[in-house]
């Protein structure tokens, strides 16, 4: 077949045109250089379909193809799914790890030990004040010392049962305002499915809606930390999201979405919410120990005091202790005998006992808990970094890369411009110089 006089330009016009693409594709790698969650996007050149030319040799009569250009195949986003992969499971693991050591040590705050002010110091204070109460039992001030110390104790007891208890609380506040209407699992369960249904129909027409696809996977990272994450590809662009063990994002579901649901293995900040917030975990299993500190004190104390009990018999926990005995009704003796001293002598030798063994053995454990929870912290952190790190390697824009890319794309374009001036020339000299010098 005959070659169009104009084949030359049209080539040189898809040259024109894709290094073009590629230069406006590496300006918005540059301008998107700090963007968070983007994704380094690539000119896939491909050359486009040849023209076939039959019968192009005189002598032989074989036919030919000739090259027209370059054509756009795509333009891609460089991403590693097996590091989102990676990425996303740490990010649950660190999510977990940071909720569970910052609410630890807000609890060992709450202790305060060792301190002046932590029930340690105030158990010293009251074994002190039976003994002093010993050497003088008919000191009206050592009487109220006793008093004095035992109420400040009791205080303590209360203060801190209070702060466990409230830290539970907002625990279970915290994971309801996540996982509630409007909240943020649902907001971006929406989110997803919006984008979902933007990439699909995307995807339908042969497009490649790379910044959209971004968006999806910067959410799906957010997500991550607050529970387990899986992503399932459906081969139409849109993506199912399985959240805490259940799907949270399916493009056959109403809307797109499926929630509020219950989650089953939720793992990161909402599976160590929900461990903060339970009856059984650290935060309230604390508080039920430090009940039993309260309770061995109250029955010990009186036990050694028959006559009036020296706490409420029915306040046996930390936040129910509470002291009845007063200057009057304190029994230092088991006579009337001035001399007899034997019930203060007795409670005062309680001290190193079942009561302070049990309650240092709970500060050792939140002190243990929480080193065990900030080294896992620490631990998944650097995962986390390490990982994003080699993400970042692959999909993160480079701009020494991008410049040279730049300059390489500028000498495309400018060579095909000149084989198109080339081209206008040699046509212009055709159709309107040959023959002109014979007229």
């Amino acid at each position: 077949m005959p070659i169009s006089t104009f084949t030359g330009l049209q080539t040189a016009l898809r040259g024109l045109i894709a290094e073009q693409q590629a230069l406006d594709t590496t300006s918005h790698n540059v301008a998107n250089s700090s963007t968070a969650g983007y994704s380094r996007q690539q000119v896939v050149l491909e050359a486009s379909s040849a023209l076939v030319l039959q019968a192009n040799s005189g002598v032989n009569g074989n036919g030919a193809q000739l090259g027209t250009g370059v054509d756009v195949a795509a333009i891609s986003r460089i991403r590693n799914v097996f590091l989102d992969a990676q990425y996303r499971g740490q990010s649950s693991s660190l999510g977990e790890s940071s909720t569970t050591a910052s609410a630890l040590d807000q609890a060992q705050t709450a202790f305060d030990e060792p301190s002046t002010s932590g029930i340690s110091r105030q158990l010293s204070n009251f074994w002190d004040a039976w003994s002093d109460l010993a050497q003088n039992p008919e000191d009206a001030s050592s009487r109220q010392a006793l008093v004095t110390s035992s109420t400040t104790l009791t205080q303590t007891f209360r203060t801190l049962s209070d702060q466990l208890t409230s830290d539970a609380t907002a625990a279970q506040s915290q994971y309801d305002a996540l996982t509630g209407t409007n909240g943020t699992i649902e907001d971006d369960a929406k989110a997803l499915a919006s984008l979902n249904d933007a990439i699909s129909h995307a995807t339908a027409v042969g497009q490649s809606p790379n910044d959209l696809m971004d968006q999806r996977d910067q959410l799906i990272d957010q997500l991550s930390s607050l529970a387990n994450v899986s992503v399932t590809d459906l081969g139409n662009g849109a993506q199912r999201v399985d959240f805490g063990g259940v799907t949270l994002v399916d493009p056959s579901a109403t809307g797109g979405y499926t929630w509020p649901q219950t989650l089953t293995s939720p793992g990161g900040q909402l599976g160590a919410l929900q461990t903060l917030a339970s009856p059984t975990g650290p935060l309230l299993g604390y508080r039920a120990t430090l009940d039993q500190v309260a309770s061995r004190l109250v029955t010990a104390v009186n036990a050694l005091q028959p006559g009036s009990p020296f706490f409420d018999p029915a306040g046996t926990t930390a936040d129910t202790i509470n002291v009845v005995a007063t200057t009057d009704s304190i029994q230092s003796g088991s006579t009337g005998d001035s001399g007899n001293q034997d019930l203060a002598i007795a409670i005062a030798a309680l001290r190193g006992g079942d009561v302070d063994k049990t309650y240092n053995a709970l500060v050792a454990q939140v002190g243990g808990d929480t080193r065990a929870a900030e080294t896992s912290q620490t631990t998944a952190q650097s995962l986390v970094d390490s990982i994003d790190d080699s993400r970042q390697s692959v999909s993160g824009v480079s701009l020494d890369e991008e410049v040279t890319n730049l300059m390489t794309f500028q000498r495309g374009y400018q060579a095909a411009a000149r084989v198109m001036t080339t081209m206008d020339d040699a046509l212009d000299t055709l159709i309107n110089k040959t023959g002109s010098a014979g007229m």
